[in-house]
C-alpha cells in the first residue's frame, strides 16, 4: 500500500493506492458476506437470506436428530464444567477448554439445570409442566434447533462481515445518518440489516463481537442490541399468519417499522441506556474511527479503512479457526442457558398468573386507546418478555382484527424476550442486566403501543 501526503489549505490529504491483491482481499470476502447476510431471497413466497437457506437446508436434513444431539451437548457442557472446576492442572491450563468450561458457579448451576430440563423433556419424565409442549418442548424441539443451525452458519461466516473491511466501509458511509438520529456509529446499520433480513439472534451475535473487538462503546453496544435486533421479515410473516392478519402484511410491517424507528430514537436518550458509559471493552480499547478527515471524501476514507482492515488478515486458517471456536463457545455456553432460562420463563408464563397480574395496568391504557377486548389483550402486552411468540398465542383467540393487529405489532417491536435475546445479552460481555432489560421492554411497550394504536385506527381500520 503506497501513501503520498500533500498539503491542501493546511489540511493533510492522503492519496492511497493499493495492489490488486489488497483490493481483492477486501472485495471478494465482503461481496460474499453481503450475499449471505444482507441480500433478501424469495423462496416459495418466503423472504430469507443465503445464510437462512443453508440453515433451513441443514435443519431439514437432520432436524429429527437435533434435539438428541443438543441434549448431549448440553449434558457435556454441565459435566465438563463440573470436571474442570473440580480439577487442577492440564484441563484448566488449556486455553480452549478453560474458556469453554471454566465458568463461575452461577453459570455452572444454569448449565446443570439446562441439562436436567433437556433430559426430562427428551425422555418425557418428571413434572409435566417442565417437558410440556408449551414449555420445555417449545425450547428443545422448536427454539434450540433453529438456534443451533443459525449460530453454526452465522459464526462460521460472520468473519466475512467483520474481518475484511465491510463494516468499516459501510460504517463510514452511513455515519452521518446513524449518529445524529440514533447516536450510533454507522456500522450499526449492518447489525440492523442482518437482523431484518435474517434473524435477530444474528444481529445480537454481531453486536456482541463488535463490542468485544472494540468497535462499540458500552452504551452503543447496549443500544444496538436492545433496539436494532429486530425480528426478520420471515418471522414477522409467521406472526401475521398465526394471527390471521397476513392479508394486510404490508400495512402490518409498515407499522412495525414506524414503531421500531421511533423507539430506537427515544430509548437511547433515556435511562437506563443513556447512563451507559462511553468507554470501550477494556481488554482491547477503542478500535473504531469513522470520522472522515478534512480534505478526504467520505467514500475514499471508507475504502481506505476497509482495505486497511482486510490487509490485517494474514491467514484464512486463523479466520476459520476463530469461526469454529465461536460455534463451540455458543453451543456449549449459550444453548444450555436457553434451555434453562427459556423453560423457566415459559413455565411462569403458561402455568402461573404472574404475567396476568403484571398486565393489569395495561387494561385502562388499552381502553383509553379504544382497543377492543382490552382485558383479554392486556396479558399479550407483557407476556412477550418471556417469549416473542407468546403474545400471538394469547391474541389468536381474540375476535377483534384491530386488536390482533396491535398485538402482532407489539410482539415484534418489544424486542426483549428472555427465551432468546435476553439470555444472549445476559451471557454476553455487554454491560446490561436482567432488571435493565425488563425496564427497556416496558419502555418500548409504552412508547410503541400508542403509535401502533394510532396507525391502526387512522390508516387501516
Amino acid at each position: 500500500m503506497a501513501v503520498q501526503q500533500t498539503k491542501v489549505n493546511n489540511t493533510v490529504k492522503e492519496s492511497t493506492s493499493y495492489t490488486t491483491k489488497q483490493w481483492m482481499k477486501f472485495f471478494i470476502p465482503s461481496i460474499i458476506g453481503v450475499f449471505l447476510f444482507l441480500v433478501p431471497i424469495s423462496v416459495d413466497g418466503r423472504v430469507t437470506i443465503g445464510l437462512g437457506l443453508m440453515a433451513d437446508g441443514l435443519q431439514g436434513a437432520i432436524g429429527p436428530y437435533i434435539p438428541l444431539f443438543m441434549t448431549i451437548v448440553i449434558a457435556i457442557s454441565a459435566l465438563g464444567s463440573l470436571v474442570v472446576k473440580g480439577t487442577e492442572g492440564s484441563f484448566r491450563n488449556h486455553p480452549f477448554i478453560s474458556h469453554i468450561f471454566d465458568v463461575g458457579p452461577f453459570w455452572i448451576v444454569l448449565r446443570i439445570i439446562g441439562a436436567i430440563f433437556a433430559l426430562m423433556t427428551l425422555a418425557e419424565i418428571g413434572p409435566s409442566y417442565i417437558g410440556s409442549e408449551l414449555t420445555g418442548g417449545v425450547v428443545l424441539y422448536d427454539l434450540i434447533p433453529v438456534l443451533m443451525v443459525w449460530f453454526l452458519f452465522a459464526s462460521l461466516f460472520m468473519p466475512l462481515l467483520l474481518e475484511f473491511g465491510l463494516m468499516d466501509f459501510i460504517g463510514t458511509i452511513v455515519r452521518k445518518v446513524m449518529h445524529p438520529l440514533f447516536k450510533l456509529p454507522g456500522r450499526s446499520s449492518v447489525d440492523a440489516m442482518a437482523s431484518w433480513m435474517g434473524s435477530g439472534t444474528v444481529g445480537v451475535l454481531l453486536t456482541t463481537q463488535q463490542y468485544e473487538n472494540g468497535y462499540y462503546s458500552k452504551r452503543e453496544a447496549a443500544v444496538v442490541a436492545s433496539n436494532f435486533s429486530i425480528a426478520s421479515i420471515a418471522f414477522s410473516l409467521v406472526i401475521a399468519k398465526f394471527l390471521a392478519i397476513d392479508h394486510m402484511f404490508v400495512s402490518f410491517y409498515f407499522t412495525v417499522m414506524v414503531c421500531g424507528v421511533v423507539a430506537a430514537v427515544i430509548c437511547p436518550r433515556i435511562p437506563p441506556l443513556s447512563r451507559k458509559k462511553e468507554t470501550y471493552h477494556e481488554p482491547v480499547g477503542k478500535q473504531i474511527d469513522e470520522v472522515v478527515p478534512k480534505g478526504t471524501s467520505t467514500f475514499r476514507f471508507g475504502i481506505d479503512q476497509a482495505v486497511a482492515k482486510a490487509d490485517q488478515v494474514k491467514s484464512a486458517g486463523a479466520v476459520a479457526r476463530k469461526g469454529i471456536f465461536n460455534v463451540v463457545d455458543i453451543w456449549f455456553g449459550l444453548i444450555p442457558l436457553v434451555m434453562a432460562l427459556g423453560t423457566v420463563a415459559l413455565v411462569i408464563a403458561e402455568f402461573t398468573p404472574v404475567f396476568t397480574w403484571l398486565s393489569y395496568p395495561f387494561i385502562p391504557l388499552l381502553n383509553l386507546l379504544q382497543i377492543p377486548e382490552a382485558a383479554e389483550a392486556a396479558p399479550a402486552m407483557i407476556v412477550g418478555f418471556a417469549d416473542m411468540f407468546l403474545p400471538a398465542v394469547v391474541g389468536s383467540g381474540i375476535e377483534s382484527e384491530l386488536t390482533r393487529f396491535i398485538i402482532g405489532v407489539m410482539s415484534l417491536t418489544q424486542l426483549i424476550y428472555m427465551s432468546e435475546i435476553g439470555i444472549l445479552l445476559i451471557k454476553s460481555k455487554i454491560p446490561i442486566n436482567f432488571l435493565e432489560l425488563f425496564i427497556i421492554f416496558l419502555q418500548r411497550t409504552i412508547i410503541t403501543l400508542p403509535i401502533a394504536a394510532l396507525l391502526a385506527h387512522l390508516l387501516f381500520f
